[in-house]
């Protein structure tokens, strides 16, 4: 059946040709006559016809699904993150715009996440918030499902990954605080057994060799994206003998954490502390003084992986498809200004 009042059958009738050439002209093949395939479409929109989901799985051996893995480790809360959200919303308009929808998983699925795959006959998989290392992730790599992860390297004969340029972004954060004057400038890093951390990581180390600063093992904390991290770590280092006067956080979380921490103890951003995020959330033009960060176009690497996934189920299975990175820009707001008594 269709929509319930036009069916396959009743579409073929009108058209005056079989049911399987009404159906091969609904689904794209090339053994219908352009005249037989625009009269078909013609009278189907007309009627409003929609096909069945598993009909048209049956047709053309594809779901239209795409399965998608979010997790962001026990006791975070993934949907309600901020920067997953908008991926999200980038990923469904690209895919949804090319008729799939998305099928969200559990985030540590029974079955693994090759199983889950294959039980709801999903077309590929989009995978965030996921360590390389995951055994499970390995498997699905290994196998035909075409597979994308965001922020998260993959290899295999039908996987890629999409991320944004951390590294240049780490660093366009660390030189705008050396070029303000800064010389003590500490980071809040990400975790760094995720690519986007150990960027991030290379990019602030990268601007203090260019800078001639010094790398001071004290001045580099351990967080975790989110604003409790952010808070302990900040707090760490405002308490040390000698505390940098800018902190670079890898997340917009963490400088949220470092700028309640620095608050706390009667420091003033950004006269006495500056503070650099990284992510732009909607949140940070909001935060008083506005937070100074780097953006990442997040609707845009869920659009890219939405694109890299269709491309996948399109492509040369023999050819590994090129990873996609996004360039990244560094927002000067107003919790970054010059070192007191510079």
């Amino acid at each position: 059946m269709g929509n319930g009042r036009t069916t396959i059958k009743e579409l073929a009738r009108r058209s005056g040709v079989s049911v399987g050439t009404v159906s091969r002209a609904l689904n794209g093949y090339d053994d219908v006559s352009p005249a037989t395939r625009e009269r078909i479409m013609r009278l189907a929109e007309e009627l409003d016809y929609r096909p069945a989901a598993a009909a048209r799985t049956l047709v053309t051996q594809r779901s239209h699904v795409i399965g998608v893995f979010l997790d962001t480790g026990e006791g975070h809360p993934d949907l309600q993150h901020p920067f997953f959200h908008e991926v999200l919303v980038g990923l469904k308009d690209q895919l949804g715009g090319e008729g799939y929808d998305l099928l969200l998983f559990a985030s540590q699925p029974k079955g693994g996440y090759l199983g889950r795959c294959r039980q709801h006959h999903v077309d590929g998989a989009v995978v965030m918030g996921i360590e390389p290392d995951d055994p499970e992730l390995r498997r699905l790599a290994r196998s035909d499902v075409p597979c994308v992860g965001v922020d998260v390297e993959i290899s295999g004969k039908a996987t890629t990954y999409v991320m944004s340029d951390n590294v240049l972004g780490a660093r366009a954060a660390t030189a705008h605080l050396t070029q303000l004057g800064h010389k003590r400038i500490a980071t809040i890093c990400g975790l760094l057994d995720t690519r986007p951390g150990l960027d991030r990581l290379r990019g602030y180390r990268e601007a203090l060799a260019e800078a001639g600063l010094a790398y001071r093992d004290e001045y580099v904390r351990n967080g975790d994206f989110y604003v409790e991290s952010g808070h302990r770590e900040a707090a760490a280092l405002l308490d040390l003998p000698e505390p940098p006067t800018a902190i670079v956080a890898g997340s917009d979380l963490m400088a949220v954490g470092a700028l309640q921490a620095a608050a706390a103890r009667g420091v003033r951003v950004p006269e006495d502390l500056s503070i650099v995020g990284f992510d732009d959330i909607m949140l940070a033009a909001h935060l008083r003084p506005g937070l100074t960060t780097v953006r990442q176009d997040k609707a845009g690497l869920g659009a890219a992986a939405g694109r890299s996934v269709l491309s996948l189920l399109g492509g040369d299975a023999d050819q590994e498809p090129a990873a996609t990175t996004l360039d990244v820009e560094l927002v000067v707001r107003g919790t970054t200004g010059p070192p007191r008594g510079s």
